[in-house]
């Protein structure tokens, strides 16, 4: 449907360019660049940060923050490879700090911008780590609460900035909003299950008719199998995820990361998405920080309408720590 949508909007503007005068030519442009642009910010939604799969989950699951003691800041971005105005890019930051109390705290925030439209949501997490025996075992509960807020930049529009349309999808109010979810990790296993846009998913509070993207559940599960030795050297990480999204058939992900132990800090990665996209990256995890870079690419249609996406992350670890099913 995407891409027939896509074709069709190219067919009306060459019609209107033969047939438009007076400025209808540009008018049709600009609607042909809106929706273009809005139709891959839908796809790019159904390929989510591939690093929430295995170097920060808390992206994916509030249950995640501050699985690990001490401080976590991680930075990322992503954008569509394509020099077309308005490509979507998407930034992210989160912070997350594990106690000694079996209780973790964090926030984060997602700014996602697309031809005109500019997405802003922030929110911050509870989460509680109830150790189940002295094996690293723990099953965790968590809590997201935050707004979400939408609107069209009006520094970017070129035309009729009295635009009705403009003017009632500026008039869209931030609405509250929140996530809950649940893992179980230990130093093997990272099994995990999240509600996101609860709010919004239940009663329709957002007011938002933009929304056929939204994220309705997410689950996700790894299993680590040491390839060398006693498991120090080399690491394998195979992992499996469910995602239900609104307006979308149901998502499978596979995939795996290949961990060349701490003594090297380097790994390979890549997941394959079901919606027919492929991922694949590679990074190095220092003591202190971790370094990411991977590439999102089309294999159905609509690889003949953008050239995919990169993404790029730094996390810094402020304080030595023990990890649990988190990298």
């Amino acid at each position: 449907m995407l891409v027939k949508e896509i074709k069709q909007q190219m067919k009306n503007l060459k019609t209107n360019y033969l047939s438009h005068k007076n400025g209808g030519i540009w008018k049709s442009a600009m609607l042909c660049c809106f929706i273009f642009a809005t139709t891959l910010t839908c796809r790019a939604q159904l390929v989510p940060f591939q690093s929430m799969y295995y170097q920060n989950r808390y992206l994916a699951n509030p249950a995640m923050a501050g699985i690990d003691k001490g401080v976590n800041l991680e930075l990322d971005y992503r954008k569509q490879w394509s020099e077309f105005p308005g490509m979507p890019q998407t930034s992210s930051f989160t912070a997350d700090y594990g106690t000694d109390r079996k209780v973790g705290i964090g926030f984060w925030i997602n700014d996602d911008q697309a031809g005109l439209i500019r997405s802003t949501r922030f929110e911050g997490s509870y989460a509680y780590h109830l150790p189940l025996n002295e094996q690293d075992e723990r099953l965790s509960f968590g809590v997201s609460c935050g707004i979400n807020d939408s609107r069209i930049d009006m520094s970017l529009v070129n035309g009729d900035l009295s635009d009705q349309s403009i003017a009632a999808y500026n008039q869209l109010k931030p609405y509250f909003d929140g996530d809950i979810g649940v893992a179980y990790t230990s130093s093997r296993w990272y099994i995990g299950a999240a509600l996101p846009n609860i709010r919004s998913t239940l009663f329709n509070t957002s007011g938002n008719i933009y929304n056929a993207d939204l994220a309705l559940f997410s689950a996700i599960a790894s299993y680590k199998i040491p390839v060398q030795g006693d498991g120090a050297t080399f690491m394998l990480e195979p992992l499996a995820a469910y995602r239900v999204v609104k307006g979308y058939n149901d998502i499978v992900d596979c995939g795996f990361n290949f961990v060349m132990g701490s003594y090297y800090g380097l790994y390979l990665q890549a997941i394959y998405h079901s919606s027919k996209t492929l991922g694949a990256g590679f990074g190095l995890d220092h003591r202190n920080y971790v370094l990411n870079f991977s590439y999102n690419m089309e294999t159905g249609a609509l690889s003949n309408f953008t050239n995919g996406a990169f993404e790029v992350g730094l996390r810094l670890k402020l304080r030595e720590k023990r990890s649990v099913g988190n990298n």
